[in-house]
């Protein structure tokens, strides 16, 4: 099989599909791979890294698309990248597709075989795949929330960790998953007074067996969600449904009572936010202000941290992508069940129901059309 590796376009997105080593690994199973010029320079993986690692290397992302049998990458196509995606070609890459219409779309009509990393499973139900991105975010989304804390960047002023002698500052996650337990880590770490919600229990106990009296964990009802969100100084939205849209959990009420300068940022923005003030903003201009309240909901935040977020991902994604590539998507499907739950769209059809449900496309079952 031929695979492709094109660079990355979106808005400061630095990322790569795969890395040298990822390359050297598929060319050592017999197959070919065509590297973009400078895909990855910007996180020092250069064009000699992959020639030595044996790809080809290809002066723009259409002859990539042109050549390659499987397309590589990390976010969703752009607009001008699924023009160029064919039927009979498989696109291995995050997609996000339920709040995304215009995308699902556009991959409905290529034609393309569309396999997601954030609905690939695990054994026990896990999402192996969004899982080093969703530590990733998780960290980051403390580092960012305090940094737009300051008065500077429309904040309160308030230091997260306080000194001795002022209070640290409040801080509440929604949701104990991946994003929730990275972010409480590193609240704690930095002196914050941290607010846990779940509607799993077990995920209550795990975290207060973890840090005890250092967090609060509450159970989340409409009024214990409330009660934390209109005292908090940051807010972190880190709920995930795999593959479908993020319940919009933080009204806009709840947004208009909360302190002047105080912050959300909103890691569940990839599937549509938790909150119902969020809206996708970039790199560039990563915040905006609602009734005072700070925004931060970058749609690709681990790209901020490029090179440690490529090597985590392709941790995880190699050992899919050399199955695909030996077996051929079908089969490897087939033969994998946790796979063949990425699957979101094939040729020309919706096989996510999560997905068909929230862009009114009729579902259609993977284990039929394989």
């Amino acid at each position: 099989m031929k695979i492709g590796v094109p660079k990355e376009i979106k808005n400061h997105e630095y990322r790569v599909g795969m890395t040298p080593a990822a390359v050297h690994e598929l060319c050592g199973h017999g197959h070919s791979v065509c590297v973009e010029m400078n895909a990855g320079a910007a996180i020092g993986f250069t064009d000699d890294d992959y020639t030595r690692a044996g790809a080809e290397i290809l002066d723009s992302g259409t002859a990539v698309f042109e050549a390659a049998d499987m397309i590589v990458k990390v976010k969703e196509p752009q607009a001008e990248e699924r023009a160029l995606l064919k039927s009979g070609q498989t696109l291995f890459t995050y997609l996000h597709l339920a709040p995304d219409q215009a995308q699902t779309d556009d991959l409905v009509a290529s034609g393309a075989t569309c396999i997601a990393y954030e609905t690939v499973t695990d054994s026990q139900g896990r999402l192996p795949l969004l899982a080093p991105m969703s530590e990733v975010a998780g960290r980051m989304s403390i580092q960012a929330g305090a940094h737009c804390l300051e008065k500077s960047l429309g904040g309160r002023g308030v230091l997260l960790g306080g000194v001795p002698g002022v209070s640290p500052a409040r801080v509440t996650v929604i949701g104990g998953g991946v994003v929730g337990q990275n972010a409480v880590a590193m609240a704690i770490g930095l002196g914050a007074h941290v607010t846990v919600l779940d509607r799993n229990m077990d995920v209550l106990r795990n975290l207060d067996h973890l840090y005890g009296n250092r967090i609060s964990t509450l159970f989340s009802t409409a009024a214990t969600l409330e009660e934390a969100v209109i005292e908090s100084d940051l807010v972190i939205g880190g709920v995930l449904i795999p593959g479908a849209s993020a319940p919009k959990l933080v009204t806009r009420d709840m947004v208009s009572r909360m302190p002047e300068g105080s912050v959300i940022v909103d890691v569940a923005i990839d599937q549509g936010g938790c909150t119902e003030t969020s809206k996708p903003t970039t790199h560039d201009a990563p915040t905006y202000v609602v009734d005072g309240v700070v925004h931060y909901c970058v749609a690709n935040m681990p790209g901020a941290v490029a090179r440690t977020s490529t090597l985590a991902l392709n941790n995880v994604t190699l050992p899919f992508i050399v199955a695909l590539a030996n077996k051929g998507p079908e089969r490897a499907m087939n033969d994998d069940p946790h796979l063949r739950n990425g699957l979101n769209v094939f040729q020309g059809k919706v096989t996510f129901r999560e997905v068909a449900e929230s862009t009114g496309y009729e579902f259609a079952d993977p284990e039929d059309l394989l």
